[in-house]
């Protein structure tokens, strides 16, 4: 191990040196100077005994946080996400050999991750392991829910209608009486019980257009989710509704083809008998 006096000499160094502009000549400089106990400061595995091991870290996260301390008091006038994204730039003009040393220290703690993983689920009863199979799907579960809101967000599916207290509480919640949240929704809603019948209407009549903006939008949207493919995304009243409409479409096509080859059989038969008539008229004739 480096002695402390070189170690905080590297840093210190680091920290005039380093710059959220330069090109990669002083990125190499920096990870080719800093000694291996400092590449590696993130703990990455728990040490209490109660708990499962937390996964390592990879090397641009280990990279993020060794360098946003010294870009932070570089730059103490810009904002956290635009220091990341500053750091995340220069990872991304990094050459493999500056890389190394992070991606090296990740691979050594996944190592060491699984080695713990194993050892602490060793030591778990069989109620435990069962009641950790439960949290992980349900963990499982809210992200997937976090994912689609996400996707949802971005594809531009249209907000649910409010309800006539959502309206009188939006409406209301700067001056409502309170100093916190829930608080000053407690009182919206005393406020909304002590409303008169007639006080009430004006904000269930604008509930009611909400339902109606809300049904005109998701019925454009969802047309435009079939158009594109994304039928997973539909509702699944909209998607019984189609497929009711089609059937019921498909019915009227078959009756109307059956309609119309009755018609045309007819007419042929018809067509047939005044032939085969006038056939025999003209041999009675000759004959």
């Amino acid at each position: 191990m480096a002695p402390f006096s070189l170690l905080t000499a590297s840093v210190s160094w680091l920290a005039k040196s380093f710059s959220v502009f330069p090109c990669t000549s002083t990125l190499a400089r920096c990870t080719s100077v800093l000694p291996t106990t400092y590449i590696n400061p993130v703990k990455c595995l728990t040490s209490q005994p109660s708990g499962p091991p937390k996964r390592p870290l990879n090397g641009y996260m280990r990279y993020l946080l060794q360098q946003q301390p010294f870009v932070t008091r570089q730059y103490p006038e810009v904002k956290p996400v635009d220091v990341i994204k500053m750091i995340a730039q220069q990872w991304r003009t990094m050459s493999p050999e500056q890389k190394r040393p992070f991606e090296e220290a990740s691979l050594q703690a996944r190592k060491q991750f699984k080695v713990d993983l194993q050892s602490y689920q060793a030591q778990l009863s069989p109620a435990q392991a069962k009641q950790q199979t439960l949290e992980k799907r349900q963990k499982s579960a809210k992200r997937k829910a976090v994912r689609k809101k996400r996707e949802l967000n971005i594809l531009g599916k249209p907000k649910r209608p409010r309800s006539p207290f959502n309206i009188f509480m939006s409406e209301h919640f700067q001056e409502a009486r309170g100093t916190t949240t829930q608080a000053k929704m407690k009182s919206l809603l005393e406020d909304w019980r002590n409303l008169i019948s007639h006080q009430k209407q004006v904000y269930t009549q604008l509930a009611e257009d909400d339902k109606i903006r809300y049904k005109n939008e998701i019925k454009s949207w969802e047309d435009h989710m079939m158009e594109i493919g994304r039928e997973d995304l539909i509702r699944r009243q909209t998607l019984s509704s189609e497929k009711k409409t089609a059937k019921a479409k498909k019915i009227t096509k078959k009756a109307n083809a059956t309609t119309v080859n009755k018609t045309t059989a007819k007419g042929m038969s018809k067509t047939t008998r005044k032939i085969k008539s006038s056939s025999t008229k003209t041999d009675m004739f000759m004959h």
